[in-house]
């Protein structure tokens, strides 16, 4: 009996080495195929805008981790779509990845916007650079300080946004529709910073944005951040409303937040690094080791502090959650979005 134990006990000894052993051959096989290679980063957008920032800060650090030369490719085109579908129907041998507008492509998934040729659900993802917190700003010549001033001043104010499935024009007509503000959407920019060109002539009176594209114009004083869609506010949003504050004063609160969470879903999704679908998954675990390793570099994160650039790290797993959960909505609410994208409301 006790030989009998003995020799099990060494049989899984060995198959627990064994298994190690074939983990370790994984990465070092993908270590291997990565050492020397170039590896396609796709930007869906111009240069010189936030997408390629972040990505050209954090392509040394990535060569740096991956053993690899980044090359950036910036491929703009359909609001973000050119870009994104490229990454999705490249081939899957690990060697092209790329930054997405994960709540614009969700949007444009939802709506089956034409050109959406995606899933955002099958992205295999290495992990999100920051989650954009959305803010309603209002501008200085507008004469609006407060939301309160927004809500009771008895005008319909004009709240500018791009395209639409958009996410300024989305935030806009969401948040309208919830909070019953009175307000005329106008869209059709090409870009945050045209809106808030028109904002400093006066044409525009308010628009929703990120925090980060939004910042240099409140530290300027051009903006006043009016409302936001942060449960836990922090620095310039602490002692401003949130969208989650006004709603629970209103009738049928408990639906409206329910919304309200929904939404706040798309900006969860953010700016994440994604591949195609398919690649090996010792590639992938090696891909999401090397952003990690990347993201929590001490340089690259003085760097982006340096930059103003905030950085909210989620790993590869955890954003194929989120990403999921992003697209998988109840019947009702999934239909408010839609008609929000589609212009319809």
């Amino acid at each position: 009996m006790k030989r009998t134990f003995l020799k099990a006990l060494a049989a899984t000894i060995v198959a627990g080495a064994t298994a190690g052993f074939g983990v370790a051959a994984q990465a070092q096989d993908a270590a291997e195929f990565y050492d020397g290679k170039v590896i396609k980063w796709i930007v869906p957008y111009d240069p010189g805008g936030g997408y390629d920032e972040y990505s050209r800060m954090l392509i040394p650090y990535m060569e740096k981790y991956t053993g690899a030369r980044v090359d950036i490719v910036n491929m703009p085109g359909s609001g973000g779509m050119k870009g994104a579908v490229e990454i999705f129907n490249s081939p899957s041998d690990g060697l092209t990845v790329g930054i997405i507008n994960g709540s614009a492509m969700v949007t444009n998934q939802l709506a089956d916007i034409a050109g959406a040729d995606y899933r955002v659900g099958d992205y295999n993802y290495l992990g999100r650079m920051v989650a954009d917190r959305r803010v309603f700003v209002a501008s200085d010549s507008s004469g609006i300080r407060s939301f309160e001033d927004f809500r009771d001043n008895g005008m319909t104010e004009i709240v500018g946004a791009t395209g639409l499935g958009g996410s300024t024009y989305v935030d806009a007509v969401i948040a309208g529709e919830v909070l019953d503000m009175e307000q005329r959407v106008v869209h059709g920019f090409d870009r945050s910073g045209d809106i808030r060109t028109a904002m400093l002539r006066g044409d525009v009176h308010a628009m929703w944005g990120s925090i980060g594209s939004a910042l240099d114009g409140i530290n300027q004083g051009e903006h006043y951040v009016i409302l936001h869609g942060e449960k836990n506010p922090t620095g310039v949003l602490e002692g401003v409303p949130s969208v989650y504050d006004i709603a629970a004063d209103m009738e049928n609160a408990e639906e409206k937040i329910q919304i309200l969470e929904s939404w706040d879903a798309l900006s969860a999704v953010g700016r994440p690094v994604a591949a195609p679908p398919g690649v090996p998954e010792d590639r992938m675990a090696f891909l999401r080791d090397a952003f990690e390793q990347a993201m929590n570099d001490p340089d690259f994160v003085q760097e982006a502090q340096e930059a103003k650039r905030d950085i909210l790290f989620a790993s590869g797993e955890e954003m194929g959650r989120i990403a999921k959960a992003a697209t998988e909505l109840s019947p009702e609410i999934e239909d408010l979005f839609v008609r929000a994208i589609r212009g319809e409301i």
